[in-house]
């Protein structure tokens, strides 16, 4: 096949190229809720710990689809992972579970 109009070529390259960083996004914003949602069924659990290792990894997903695409929601739930990493580690599961729930909130919404 043999492409007669450039436009058309440029067209196609962008759209080739932007496309997957969108859908790397959402990956990094699913994957961020879905640890959330670990942590927080941990918290209730009282296992602090495992709260601490699963909002870690919620908190890096959350960044990165932050770098991807700026949202004043995802923002807010990185805030709050931090604080819930803060307190899991300072055994209070309780507490750390409330900061988890209020991320899963603002993820579920950038979402």
């Amino acid at each position: 096949m043999r492409l007669k109009s450039p436009s058309l070529l440029v067209a196609l390259t962008l759209g080739a190229l932007t496309t997957p960083q969108l859908a790397f996004a959402q990956d990094h914003l699913g994957e961020a809720i879905s640890h959330t949602k670990e942590a927080i069924a941990h918290g209730k659990a009282g296992h602090a710990d495992v709260l601490v290792t699963h909002a870690q990894a919620g908190l890096t997903h959350a960044k990165a689809a932050e770098a991807a695409k700026a949202n004043p929601h995802t923002k807010e739930g990185v805030a709050h992972l931090d604080a819930a990493i803060d307190h899991g580690k300072q055994n209070h599961a309780d507490v750390a579970t409330k900061h988890a729930e209020e991320a899963l909130e603002h993820l579920e919404k950038a979402k």
